[in-house]
């Protein structure tokens, strides 16, 4: 399986992680952030939204493309749409989901994909 989207989320994430004053240090606290409907686990839509986050944030002017445009790009990377972030994004919600209840719950979110 090709890591490579899952690499470029992480490293994502954790920039705009780092930009967060609040950013959640352990698994409960990323359910507890996640669970929008307040059941206890995450789904699919919960998990895409979170995740979209850091996107958005670092999406600076807006079009839904990151870019040189948006701020410095490492060299040799490409620009990345948020349709295919979100596509990487759900790929990993399933690779995480590894009892295959549909959810995840903080010990899935501690775990690396698959």
């Amino acid at each position: 399986m090709n890591r490579r989207p899952y690499a470029f989320a992480a490293t994502l994430l954790l920039t705009a992680a780092a930009q967060a004053q609040d950013f959640p240090r352990t698994p409960a606290e990323y359910l507890r952030r996640m669970d929008a409907n307040g059941d206890g686990k995450v789904d699919e839509a919960e998990y895409v939204r979170y995740m979209s986050q850091g996107f958005l944030r670092m999406d600076v002017n807006g079009d839904g493309v990151l870019d040189a445009n948006d701020g410095p790009m490492r060299p040799g990377a490409r620009p990345v749409r948020m349709e295919e972030f979100q596509r990487n994004l759900i790929l990993q919600f399933h690779e995480l989901d590894r009892n295959r209840d549909g959810f995840l719950n903080a010990k899935e979110l501690s775990q690396p994909p698959m």
